[in-house]
């Protein structure tokens, strides 16, 4: 038999020593590519694996495929994440990516961290799940379903988990959420900015608020739009 025929049939993609699950929506294409080249979400994933420590607290804004929040576990041995994703659709994978790689601490939060509490939003799954969104506009089309996303205030939240790291990917809402937080309790902030969406203001906001809480650039584990804060270094 064909080897590579073999291969295909293996239910898995390993990544950076990792098991990640095949899915015929979300480990197609490009996703798949970087996958296995060990390129996905590469300057987060080198930001996490040079600033975070054995034991740290995290907190995960955009919890994605679950890659990160598994790297975390696995290869740097955290305490424990709490990881938020706003996207319904892909928690069920998210914890077939934990399952996978034997993850038990963290916590998958279907939910909006806001700056205080609020009623529940509309999320709209498209046909392609990476796709889907708060923007209903943008493919009208495509909406196959819409779910009520529960916002919690970011407060209450840092107060219970007492996080050491935060790692940020929430698509531009930084700017909005980020000043709004006590971060001071943080020894280092991974953050992925958006430029094209939140402009000069909203990047000069983040570095405000993460200056505000004693946390200092740092440019050794930066990259592109992939910003890390550490204090005392």
């Amino acid at each position: 038999m064909d080897a590579s025929a073999v291969t295909e049939r293996k239910p898995f993609i390993r990544s950076r020593g990792l098991k990640i699950p095949k899915h015929p929506q979300l480990t197609t294409g490009r996703v798949r590519g970087a996958l296995r080249e060990g390129t996905y979400e590469r300057k987060e994933c080198d930001a996490v694996m040079r600033i975070v420590r054995k034991g740290d607290r995290v907190l995960e804004l955009g919890g994605g495929l679950g890659y990160m929040s598994t790297l975390l576990s696995v290869k740097k041995q955290v305490a424990k994440v709490v990881t938020y994703e706003a996207n319904p659709a892909l928690i069920p994978y998210i914890h077939s990516v934990h399952a996978a790689n034997n993850v038990t601490n963290v916590e998958v939060r279907n939910a909006l961290l806001s700056p205080t509490a609020g009623e529940p939003v509309n999320f709209y799954i498209r046909e392609n799940f990476l796709g889907s969104s708060m923007d209903y506009n943008a493919e009208p089309a495509t909406v196959t379903e819409t779910a009520q996303i529960p916002q919690h205030a970011i407060s209450p939240v840092l107060e219970d988990l007492k996080p050491d790291v935060l790692v940020c990917d929430i698509e531009g809402a930084e700017a909005m959420l980020l000043p709004a937080a006590d971060w001071t309790g943080l020894r280092a902030a991974i953050i992925e900015l958006h430029p094209q969406w939140i402009g000069q203001t909203g990047v000069q906001q983040v570095f405000d608020a993460m200056h505000k809480a004693g946390l200092t650039y740092f440019p050794k584990a930066s990259e592109a739009k992939v910003v890390t804060f550490r204090k005392d270094w």
